[in-house]
C-alpha cells in the first residue's frame, strides 16, 4: 500500500523499500520448487474435476447445479493453467526483460472457458471426462456470463492484443478497471432499447485472483503547498500535493493464457474501495446510511462501465475513474514488478505504457508527480523519462471523441496534476514559438490546454506531446491523423508518427469461433495457421477447387444451421437459413450509418409492396443488426427503434417475408458474435469515408468468409486491396470527395428532391408506414437527414443501391460467390493480433519474447 504521503520521509510514502511480490507469488530464486501441472490425461481431469466440485463448491455431483459443474470446470481447468503462470511470472521477476503496460479503460474478454480449454489443449480431455461423468460441457458453456467490461471495439481489441502478446511470449500486463456493472444489458421493449444492468458477478467470477493485500491509495481532491526545503541560498521550493479524501484499489488478476506454448501473462484489473469502509459508532446510533457512506462512495469508481456524463456528476466520475485506475497501475508496476533499489531514470528500458486512445492519458502527470514528487527527480530528468515510456494510439477521427477535461473540474479532483499540465504546456509551447517564429495562431491551436469555449485540457495533446510515438490503427486513419487530425504536431515531430493497422485473434476468432471452417483449414494446410495466420495464403489455390469450394458452401450452410438454433433459443427470433445473411453488427453510431441500411431494406420493403419489384426478382437475403447505443444517445435510440419497428412490419407482411426478413437480437456481445460472424455470407462496413478509424469487425468477417460491402474508409482500405476489387463491393464518397462536398455546402434535400426512390423511402417512414400511422415517432430522423446529414447517409444513397444490386448478382452464381468467400479467408492473414503486435514491437515498444 502506498500510504503516510503527507510525510515524504517515512518508510511507507516509499513502498519501494518492501518490494518482493507479484499477485500472490513471493519473489523467487532459481531454487524455489513450482506447483506441477496436473496430469493431462481423462483420470486426471476427472480427478482434479470431482475434488473442485466436493470441496470447493462444497456439493456432490448428484446435487451439483448447473452453476455447481460450471464453477468446477472452470477451476479446473485453470489448475492446469497455473502452473505456467507461476512460471511466467518467475521468469519475468527473475530476468527482468523489457515489459509492455497495456493501459486501457476497456477489455471486453468474451467467455474465458473455451479459450482456456484451447490454448492449455485440454478441449477434448474434458469433454470426454465430463461425458464419462454424464455431463455435457455444452451445457456449462452456456452457464458461463460474460463479462462486459468493454463498450465495443476498443476493448476487444485490447483482448486481442494481450492475447497475441501472451501466444508470442511477450513480457506483458494488461491494467484496467474491474467493473462491477459492465456495459448494460440491452432489451427491447415495444423496439425501444432499455438499459439493464450487467450482473456479471452474481454466480461467481472463477477466472479472477483477488488480492487485498496488495491494495493501492490512491487520492484525490485537497490542495498543493509550496515547501521550502533547505536554507539561504541553498533553498529549494518543492510542491507537495495535500489530498482531500482517498479510496483504494484493489487488484484482480486474470490469466492471459498464450495458444500452447506455456506462457501465461496477467492482466490486472482495479477494483474501488474505501479506506474506512464502515463507521461501527454511526451504526450503532441508528444511521445506517451514513455508516456506508464512504464505502458506497468509494465503490462508485468502480462500478460501471463510462458512466453518463452528460451531468457534471457523471463527468467527474468519469474523470475519477480514469485517474483510480493508472494510478494504481503506475505504482503496481513500480512497488511490485521493478526490483529493489531499481534506479528510475532507467524506467523506459525496462517498460512502455502503451496508452489506449485517451482515457489513460492522466498517466502522464501522475508520473511526472511520482518522479518529481515522491522520488525528487529534477524536472528535466522526470520528463526525459516519462517521454521515454509512454506511447499514445488514437482510436478516432472524430474531434469530438478525443476527450477535453474543464480546468475548473481537473483542478478541484486533481489540483497537484493540473499545476503538471500546465508546466508541460508552458514548456512545450515554447519549443512551438521557437520552431514557428512565434505563430500565435498556431501556438493557440497547439496548446494542450484549449481557451474557447472554455478553458479545458485537450487530452490528446497532452498524449501527443508526452509519446515517444502516436500511432493510427489503419494507413487511411494514420494518414488523416498527421494530415488533418494531429498535423500541426506531425509538422513538429514526423518521426513521432506511425501506424500500425489493427488485427483480430484467430485463435478465438476463427479457431474457436468457426470450429467447421478450422477443421477445413487445417485439413488442407495443416494446423500452423493458428499461429501463423500468414499461413492462409496457402488456400488460394484451393479457390479453384469446386469440391474444396463445395465443403466451404457446407461449412457455411452448417454455420447458419447453428446460428438459427442459438438466436430461437436465446431470442426467439426465427432465421430462415437458405437466405444470404446480410450482417451489420457495431456500435451504433450515426457516423456508422445503420440508418443507411435499413433504408435500403425500406426501399426493398417498398418495390415489393407497390409492385415495382417481383418476389422473384428479389434475392432472398435476412439481414441481422447487433447494436448497442450509449444511453445518453437519443439519436442512437432512435435508430434502434426504426430498425426494431421496420422489422416488425417487414417479417410480418405475408409477400415481403417471403423474401426478406430482419433481425436485431439485442445484447449483441462476443459470444453472440462468435457465432453469427461465421455464419454471415455479407459484411455491413458503410461508415462514411474518413470517419472509422479502423474497425475490426470487418476483419472477422473477412476472415471467416464473409464478402464486404463498404466505403473506402478504416482498414475496409486495406482489406479490399489485400482481397481485390472482385471480391469487395465498394461504393461511396472517398474522403477526398465527402471532404469536397462538405466544404461546398453540403445540402441533403436535394438528393431527396431528385431521387424518386429515396424519396419514398424516407416519406414511407415521414408518414408513419413504420409507427402504426403515428408521423411524430421517427420525425427527429427525417428532420435530421434532411436537414444536417453529418454523415452524408443520402448522398451515398443511390452508390449503396447499385452496389446491393452487385451484391445480388454475385449471390445468384452461388459457386462463384463461394470461390470469392475463399479468396477473403486466404488473403485476409494480414489481419492477426500477431502481426499487429509484431508491428508495435518492432516501431515502437523494442520489447523481446521470453526465451522458452
Amino acid at each position: 500500500m502506498v500510504r503516510g504521503r503527507d510525510d515524504p520521509g517515512s518508510a511507507e510514502h516509499h513502498p519501494r523499500t518492501a518490494r518482493g511480490r507479484v499477485g500472490s507469488v513471493t519473489r523467487v530464486t532459481e531454487s524455489t520448487p513450482l506447483i506441477a501441472s496436473p496430469e493431462p490425461s481423462v483420470e486426471g481431469f476427472v480427478r482434479e474435476y470431482l475434488r473442485e466440485l466436493n470441496f470447493t463448491q462444497g456439493t456432490v455431483l448428484e446435487r451439483a447445479s448447473t452453476n455447481d459443474k460450471y464453477l468446477a470446470l472452470a477451476r479446473t481447468v485453470r489448475h492446469y493453467l497455473m502452473a505456467s503462470w507461476m512460471r511466467t511470472t518467475s521468469e519475468h521477476l527473475r530476468t527482468q526483460p523489457k515489459a509492455v503496460a497495456y493501459l486501457s479503460a476497456e477489455y471486453l474478454l468474451g467467455r474465458q472457458l473455451d479459450n482456456a480449454l484451447i490454448a492449455a489443449d485440454l478441449t477434448d480431455i474434458a469433454s470426454e471426462a465430463l461425458a464419462s461423468l454424464g455431463i455435457d460441457v455444452a451445457e456449462l458453456r452456456e452457464a458461463e456470463v460474460e463479462p462486459g467490461l468493454g463498450n465495443g471495439g476498443l476493448g476487444r481489441l485490447a483482448a486481442c492484443f494481450i492475447d497475441s502478446l501472451a501466444t508470442m511470449a511477450i513480457p506483458a500486463i494488461g491494467y484496467g478497471i474491474r467493473y462491477e456493472y459492465g456495459i448494460f444489458r440491452q432489451k427491447f421493449e415495444d423496439g425501444w432499447q432499455v438499459e439493464k444492468p450487467d450482473r456479471w458477478l452474481d454466480n461467481g467470477s472463477p477466472w479472477e485472483f483477488a488480492h487485498p493485500e496488495h491494495e493501492v491509495t490512491v487520492s484525490f481532491g485537497g490542495h498543493v503547498e509550496t515547501v521550502s526545503e533547505g536554507e539561504g541560498a541553498d533553498a529549494v521550493e518543492t510542491s507537495r500535493w495535500v489530498p482531500g479524501w482517498e479510496v483504494l484499489g484493489v487488484p484482480y488478476n486474470y490469466m492471459v493464457p498464450g495458444y500452447r506454448n506455456g506462457c501465461v501473462n496477467t492482466l490486472r484489473l482495479w477494483s474501488a474501495r474505501a479506506t474506512h469502509a464502515f463507521n461501527l459508532e454511526t451504526f450503532n446510533y441508528g444511521d445506517y446510511a451514513e455508516a456506508v457512506r464512504a464505502q458506497t462512495f468509494a465503490e462508485n469508481i468502480s462500478k460501471v462501465l463510462y458512466p453518463e456524463d452528460s451531468t457534471p456528476q457523471g463527468k467527474e466520475l468519469r474523470l475519477q475513474q480514469q485517474y483510480f485506475f493508472v494510478a494504481c497501475s503506475l505504482r503496481d508496476f513500480i512497488d511490485q514488478l521493478l526490483p529493489q533499489g531499481f534506479d528510475l531514470h532507467r524506467l523506459p528500458e525496462r517498460v512502455c505504457f502503451q496508452l489506449n486512445d485517451t482515457h489513460p492519458v492522466i498517466a502522464v502527470p501522475e508520473l511526472m508527480r511520482i518522479l518529481v514528487d515522491e522520488e525528487g527527480f529534477a524536472w528535466d530528468e522526470a520528463w526525459e523519462v516519462t517521454q521515454g515510456c509512454f506511447a499514445y494510439t488514437c482510436h478516432t477521427l472524430l474531434p469530438e471523441a478525443l476527450e477535453v477535461w474543464p480546468v475548473d473540474l481537473l483542478g478541484r479532483l486533481l489540483p497537484r496534476h493540473l499545476e503538471i499540465i500546465y508546466r508541460i504546456n508552458d514548456e512545450f509551447l515554447e519549443e512551438v514559438r521557437e520552431a514557428s517564429g512565434d505563430d500565435a495562431v498556431l501556438v493557440r491551436r497547439m496548446s494542450i490546454i484549449a481557451e474557447h469555449p472554455g478553458r479545458a485540457v485537450r487530452m490528446a495533446h497532452l498524449a501527443t506531446v508526452a509519446a515517444t510515438k502516436v500511432n493510427g490503427v489503419a494507413e487511411l486513419h494514420s494518414q488523416l491523423l498527421r494530415d488533418k487530425v494531429l498535423a500541426d504536431f506531425a509538422r513538429l515531430w514526423p518521426e513521432k508518427f506511425t501506424n500500425v493497422t489493427n488485427g483480430v485473434t484467430p485463435r478465438r476468432f476463427v479457431r474457436m469461433a468457426n470450429p467447421r471452417l478450422s477443421e477445413l483449414i487445417t485439413e488442407a494446410i495443416g494446423d500452423g495457421w493458428v499461429t501463423d495466420l500468414d499461413r492462409l495464403r496457402e488456400l488460394e489455390p484451393l479457390a479453384d477447387d469446386p469440391e474444396f469450394r463445395r465443403r466451404f458452401r457446407e461449412v457455411k450452410s452448417a454455420n447458419k444451421e447453428r446460428l438459427a438454433d442459438f438466436l430461437a433459443r436465446r431470442d426467439g427470433i426465427e432465421v430462415p437459413v437458405d437466405t444470404m445473411l446480410d450482417v451489420m453488427v457495431k456500435r451504433l453510431h450515426e457516423y456508422k450509418r445503420q440508418t443507411l441500411q435499413i433504408l435500403h431494406v425500406i426501399t426493398l420493403y417498398d418495390g415489393i409492396v407497390s409492385g415495382r419489384l417481383a418476389l422473384e426478382d428479389v434475392v432472398p437475403r435476412t439481414v441481422v443488426f447487433g447494436a448497442k447505443a450509449a444511453p445518453g444517445y437519443a439519436m442512437a435510440k432512435q435508430i434502434i427503434g426504426l430498425i426494431n419497428h421496420v422489422a416488425a412490419v417487414v417479417n410480418n407482411h405475408p409477400e415481403v417475408s417471403r423474401v426478406l426478413r430482419v433481425a436485431f437480437p439485442a445484447n449483441y456481445n462476443v459470444t453472440v458474435a462468435e457465432t453469427l460472424i461465421p455464419a454471415a455470407d455479407l459484411s455491413e462496413q458503410i461508415s462514411l469515408a474518413g470517419k472509422e478509424a479502423s474497425g475490426t469487425g470487418n476483419m472477422k468477417f473477412a476472415l471467416n468468409g464473409a464478402l464486404t460491402i463498404g466505403t473506402d474508409d478504416g482498414a475496409n482500405v486495406e482489406i479490399r486491396q489485400l482481397v481485390g476489387d472482385d471480391h469487395f463491393f465498394l461504393f461511396g464518397l472517398t474522403e477526398p470527395e465527402a471532404a469536397a462536398v462538405a466544404e461546398a455546402g453540403y445540402r441533403p434535400a436535394t438528393y431527396y428532391e431528385e431521387n424518386a426512390t429515396l424519396r419514398r423511402a424516407l416519406d414511407l417512414i415521414a408518414r408513419g408506414e413504420f409507427s402504426g400511422g403515428d408521423r411524430q415517432t421517427f420525425e427527429p430522423i427525417v428532420s435530421n437527414l434532411l436537414g444536417e446529414d453529418r454523415f452524408m447517409v443520402l448522398a451515398d444513397y443511390q452508390s449503396y443501391l447499385d452496389a446491393q444490386q452487385r451484391v445480388e448478382a454475385a449471390y445468384r452464381d452461388p459457386d462463384a460467390w463461394s470461390r470469392s468467400a475463399v479468396l477473403n479467408v486466404a488473403r485476409s492473414g494480414f489481419f492477426s493480433s500477431d502481426r499487429s503486435m509484431r508491428d508495435y514491437l518492432d516501431r515502437i515498444w523494442h520489447a523481446e519474447p521470453l526465451e522458452s
